[in-house]
């Protein structure tokens, strides 16, 4: 038998029925798209290979310093010190007189305490005047001491040679000390948000969610900006480095491409990673909260309450109609 044609009534309600615009379980958009995690990793992807061909001077810096990465690990840090060489630069070494320097250090640090308390605000009498002759005298003595230090020093050094484990070494430590200020100076500056941020958000009543969102983005702000200015202090004294082992200028310069280009891959690669960790945590969390609202929503299908003989389901979906038994 034919279909009774449709009321007005029935038209309403079918129009008012909610759209399923989410079957799979991904976080689907007004328009009933739905955005799945292989979606999301495929615009990564895209993003990647575009970024790539539109900046070939950073794609190329990052794959080579990642690729010097992967042989430091794989081959060892810088080569090692014969027995000729360990023994000469052992004998240059001990040439340096320590203990001059650090007598010279304590007599400028001396004269210059007697020079600091004899001064006023703004003038200088005789008196002071003569501790400030003392203080530049034993200042002078101080840094032909250290000059004459740093002259065997990197005498020894070239001994040793800069691709060697000494020269590898002293240059990984120093970027591993500029890399832990940079840290600490993201997780100080990171806990001095939390807390203004967490006054200005009881102030302004905002939800939870809101202010950890907000932290989150700060805290990722932070260690960008803590880590790129120690990434380009740590460049910048990086040539100072290689000219104590006074190197070949061209091997000087491929040492100095070779340790810039893998500090910024190891850099890139962190910050990469943490933001790679933020934008996982968020979309946990969005899928967390999206089953809930579906649970909350739908999830009380087929719960029936008996009240005065009629039966009542809650969360039947539009255009259920209450029967009586």
């Amino acid at each position: 038998a034919a279909s009774p044609p449709a009321t007005a009534t029935t038209r309403r309600m079918m129009n008012n029925q909610p759209n399923n615009t989410n079957p799979t379980g991904g976080v689907g958009a007004s328009d009933g798209t739905i955005v799945t995690a292989s979606d999301i990793t495929t615009l990564a992807l895209t993003t990647v290979k575009n970024f790539g061909r539109r900046h070939k001077v950073l794609s190329f810096s990052y794959l080579y310093g990642l690729t010097s990465l992967l042989l430091l690990v794989l081959l060892g840090s810088g080569t090692k010190l014969t027995l000729d060489q360990q023994r000469h630069y052992n004998k240059i070494m001990n040439t340096i007189d320590l203990q001059a320097e650090y007598g010279a250090a304590s007599a400028y640090h001396a004269a210059y305490n007697n020079y600091y308390h004899s001064k006023g605000w703004i003038s200088c009498d005789a008196h002071c005047r003569r501790y400030k002759q003392v203080m530049e005298g034993r200042k002078y003595e101080w840094d032909e001491i250290k000059a004459e230090g740093n002259a065997r020093m990197s005498d020894a050094k070239s001994v040793a040679g800069l691709w060697s484990e000494v020269g590898v070494g002293e240059v990984s430590d120093s970027f591993w000390e500029y890399f832990a200020s940079g840290k600490r100076f993201a997780k100080r500056q990171s806990m001095w948000d939390a807390m203004f941020m967490g006054m200005r958000s009881m102030g302004r009543d905002e939800s939870m969610v809101e202010y950890l969102l907000k932290m989150l983005m700060q805290v990722l702000i932070n260690f960008s900006m803590g880590l790129i200015m120690a990434l380009i202090i740590f460049i910048f004294g990086l040539w100072n480095i290689i000219k104590t082992y006074q190197p070949n200028p061209l091997a000087g310069l491929f040492f100095f491409v070779t340790a810039a280009c893998a500090a910024f891959a190891f850099v890139s690669t962190y910050l990469l990673a943490l933001y790679g960790a933020a934008a996982g945590g968020v979309y946990g969390m969005a899928k967390v909260a999206e089953s809930n609202m579906r649970l909350e929503g739908g999830g009380g299908n087929g719960r029936r309450v008996i009240r005065g003989g009629r039966v009542d389901r809650r969360g039947g979906g539009a255009g259920y109609r209450p029967h009586y038994q």
